[in-house]
């Protein structure tokens, strides 16, 4: 399952940062964040609850850049 969240981040240096960690975390198949367009897709693992991972999405792109935002809720 593949889903578009708003996002809010300063540079693009910073979306490639939350882009890797969203891609480490565990139910993400595969993560893209565009800078541009202030947005991140993201293709669930098979089976994966959409609210725990986009937390868990969340926490790991705050890790890496703190003043990024993920609209998910």
């Amino acid at each position: 399952m593949k889903k578009k969240y708003k996002i809010e981040v300063d540079c693009a240096n910073c979306a490639l940062k939350m882009e890797e960690a969203a891609r480490r975390v565990e139910g993400v198949a595969d993560a893209a964040v565009s800078f541009m367009s202030q947005r991140m897709d993201v293709n669930f693992a098979e089976g994966a609850d959409e609210k725990a991972v986009m937390a868990a999405v969340e926490k790991a792109c705050k890790k890496v850049e703190p003043d990024c935002e993920v609209f998910y809720r």
